[in-house]
């Protein structure tokens, strides 16, 4: 199935991802490890939530922990829209699409729909966030991988041809893609809003899950870095793959998993989208440096392990076909 024509016009204007609430077990340990380890910034602390926030990031979250019977799984993901009708013009259109849809309050966010994509995804939509002081330039502060902001969202779909057409009419480009030469189908794509390579995308498999939630650094020394962190400080068997160069976006990358299994991206060096009749770039799902730049593959646990959202049933990939996997 061919990748669909971009539509540059969408119903309402999504500008980019925004934030991720994640359900954990302990919100002591997951503080150490992405406030103490990781190096985000604490904008509110209760007893039963932590927000925090990168280092360029005004908003104030783009990550909720939130305390939970449920650990490992994922409650919402968040994008911002331009301006206040948006939000109306999105509740028409996700009704159209026969989604459910609902005004929901949300802690330092303005007005918020609350609905879901075509496989179940919760999604949620703002325009407005509390605003916070720049803390960019306030180096002293920069520790760990010095995460700068939020990158992007990746999720395991059972049929990536069905997701991508529905964000597509969304109004998310696809930048790259890999096909399966057999069957002609997508195993997998990259879409963006924000002028990236991505802001969400979509991995064939057993879904809907969350792949991996990403940030962004500016630096892969940064990276090395951390690895030399978490190595010395009890955090070893928390690294699943990298460093290493992708095929796909070209960036610089590393990933590795929180004390209750959900998988973080560290992300670097990806390039500009801006163009409307940007080209998106095609892979074989074949190619060894499809996965890594440097032919390395990833190991199994990369296809299979990603974690649940809260109440959405799962069901196994439509595609069978398989890439390159480590030994």
């Amino acid at each position: 199935m061919p990748v669909p024509t971009p539509n540059l016009y969408p119903d309402f204007n999504t500008i980019r991802l925004s934030h991720v609430c994640l359900n954990v077990s302990d919100l002591a340990a997951s503080k150490a490890f992405y406030v103490d380890m990781f190096g985000l910034q604490v904008t509110e602390e209760t007893s039963t939530h932590l927000y925090l926030r990168a280092l360029e990031e005004r908003g104030h979250h783009s990550v909720v922990l939130q305390k939970s019977d449920a650990p490992g799984t994922v409650e919402v993901m968040g994008f911002k829209v331009f301006d206040a009708d948006d939000l109306d013009r999105a509740e028409a259109w996700f009704k159209s699409k026969g989604r459910p849809t609902h005004w929901i309050e949300r802690p330092h966010q303005g007005r918020t729909l609350l609905t879901s994509d075509n496989i179940g995804i919760p999604l949620e939509f703002y325009q407005k966030m509390d605003r916070l002081p720049t803390i960019h330039q306030e180096y002293a502060r920069y520790h760990g991988v010095r995460p700068l902001r939020i990158d992007h969202f990746n999720c395991f779909s059972p049929n990536v041809d069905k997701s991508v057409a529905f964000y597509n009419d969304m109004g998310f480009r696809v930048t790259e893609y890999t096909e399966d030469e057999d069957s002609k189908r997508l195993w997998a794509a990259w879409l963006h809003r924000k002028g990236g390579v991505h802001d969400m995308a979509f991995t064939n498999g057993t879904g809907p899950r969350m792949h991996h939630v990403a940030f962004w650094v500016a630096n892969p020394l940064h990276i090395i870095d951390l690895l030399d962190v978490m190595a010395t400080t009890g955090y070893v068997g928390n690294i699943e793959r990298g460093p290493g160069r992708h095929g796909i976006s070209n960036a610089f990358f590393l990933y590795i998993l929180d004390p209750d299994g959900h998988r973080i991206e560290i992300y670097s060096s990806d390039y500009q989208t801006l163009d409307p009749d940007h080209e998106p770039l095609k892979w074989d799902l074949k190619d060894p440096q499809r996965q890594t730049l440097w032919g390395a593959p990833a190991p199994r646990s990369w296809f299979e392990h990603g974690t649940q959202f809260v109440g959405v049933d799962t069901q196994q990939a439509e595609l069978a076909a398989t890439p390159i996997v480590a030994p």
